[in-house]
């Protein structure tokens, strides 16, 4: 079965970049000229994903105002023979089929994730973390909607981990197939030294199909005493398997400084726009530090 809906958890408070997000949604936040969740969009558009649902919460509003249309802006832009940027503006609200619904309570992923239940119905899914942009020339979702159109399994994306910071994402059990596949057979959120399975985590990315909604249901709350999704998806590795895709892009934290910062000055110096002369600046900047 084709892939055609993609789940964006999108209603996070966003509190390790504070103050920045206390009043501008964390997803909106600028990579160039763009905000972060129109690159994710982008890329399960890329991939073949027509229905997308974003899952918002109070505060969360710009995110629908953006994909939605401005014909204010749009007609200012045509009087003043800004053709090409009207149509951009145009195109961002026919990227996909968008829904939104609002998470009444922040009660982890997993419960973000059940909030799409409708949604899915009784077909598969992809889910875009709203933290995580990954960028490259291949889309992540596409390669993980690959992987489960050959296995008829859930897919995670994964990356490998360095063992001093995977405690603070998960750990997997994997063995490895081909072509930078593997299958996945147990995960450990959070884990203690002693609990690590492999340096491998899930990053960003990943596929699931409708039989998660009863492993939700089922599943006591987890690390922060919230409902996680990753202790579903451990369900689902032990008794049916899943696939393991280590995607091929390059991700960035939107929910860290560090990684908002280097989205933003690897994608300015690809800009056609304005590449040339970011980097002419940086070399100049960097050869001035002390």
């Amino acid at each position: 079965m084709k892939v055609k809906k993609a789940v964006i958890p999108a209603a996070g408070l966003g509190t390790r970049v504070l103050p920045a997000s206390k009043a501008v949604p964390k997803e909106m936040l600028p990579i160039v000229d763009k905000p972060a969740i129109q690159y994710i969009v982008e890329e399960a558009a890329a991939a073949g994903i027509e229905d997308i649902l974003i899952i918002t919460g109070r505060g969360k509003g710009a995110i629908e105002d953006h994909f939605d249309r401005s014909p204010e802006l749009e007609a200012k832009l045509l009087s003043s023979g800004k053709e090409e940027m009207q149509r951009q503006m145009a195109a961002i609200s026919h990227l996909a089929n968008l829904t939104f619904l609002r998470q009444q309570e922040t009660k982890g992923l997993g419960h973000a994730i059940l909030c799409a239940r409708q949604f899915a119905g009784d077909e598969p899914f992809a889910v875009l973390y709203g933290d995580d942009v990954v960028l490259g020339p291949v889309s992540a979702t596409g390669e993980l909607c690959a992987a489960y159109e050959e296995y008829g399994l859930g897919v995670v994306g994964i990356q490998p981990v360095q063992l001093s910071e995977i405690g603070r994402y998960c750990t997997l059990a994997v063995k490895e197939l081909a072509d930078g596949r593997f299958a996945v057979s147990d995960m450990i959120e959070k884990p203690k030294p002693e609990q690590v399975l492999s340096p491998y985590a899930v990053l960003g990315r990943c596929l699931l199909t409708p039989e998660i909604f009863p492993i939700l249901e089922n599943t006591p709350p987890g690390a922060g005493g919230e409902l996680q999704l990753t202790d579903a998806m451990r369900t689902l590795a032990r008794t049916k398997g899943m696939i393991g895709v280590q995607y091929s892009s390059k991700r960035y934290d939107m929910g860290n400084k560090l990684g908002i910062l280097q989205a933003t000055v690897e994608v300015a110096a690809a800009h056609p726009e304005v590449g040339p002369q970011f980097l002419a600046y940086l070399k100049e900047f960097l050869q001035n530090q002390p």
